[in-house]
């Protein structure tokens, strides 16, 4: 059985975002691991979208949504010595250049951190509780907004992962296998 969304009476809200937040992981890992360079370099009709681009740009997102704007800590490596105003595009462009393990071991770093992260933030403020940035409008949002913006990003960039992967070698589906973890992902070919 896939890891659907079950009901549950014991279910808290927490575990309901953990859940769809993992599964939307899972998913997204499951469409874009175990390429080579050729397929991590592939691009499908005009766009110049490349899945090593992808899981590198998904990684940049853990650690903006979820390490420095929710949890207020630094960026770490590799973005910290990354000059963005020179080079905006630069996971997009070194995700498409970099050899398939620096690609993904990029992207499990960044999981794992923000698993911890997330994990510290929660017990110490709860969903309810505030991230640690604020918009230019004033609102700051809750642990709650940035855990559902994460579902959301995931969401909209497994879909970009799914055209793209059947692109380069056939595969399609909804969900991964039951045998394909984060815990333990298949080592390269």
């Amino acid at each position: 059985m896939s890891e659907s969304i079950t009901p549950s009476v014991a279910r808290t809200e927490v575990d309901s975002l953990h859940s769809v937040l993992e599964r939307n992981r899972r998913t997204f890992a499951w469409k874009t691991w175990g390429l080579d360079e050729k397929g991590l370099r592939a691009t499908t009709a005009t766009s110049s979208m490349t899945l090593g681009g992808l899981v590198k740009h998904v990684a940049l997102v853990e650690a903006d949504w979820l390490a420095v704007k929710l949890a207020g800590r630094e960026y770490g490596a590799p973005w910290d010595t990354v000059d963005f105003d020179a080079d905006p595009d630069w996971e997009w462009r070194t995700g498409a250049l970099d050899s398939p393990g620096d690609v993904y071991a990029v992207w499990r770093d960044a999981v794992e951190r923000s698993r911890e992260v997330v994990a510290e933030v929660i017990k110490e403020r709860g969903l309810d509780g505030p991230a640690s940035f604020t918009w230019p409008d004033g609102r700051t949002p809750t642990v709650r907004d940035m855990l559902l913006d994460m579902i959301e990003e995931y969401a909209r960039h497994t879909g970009h992962a799914d055209i793209l992967r059947e692109v380069v070698d056939g595969r399609v589906g909804e969900g991964a296998p039951e045998d394909f973890t984060l815990l333990a992902l298949p080592e390269l070919p």
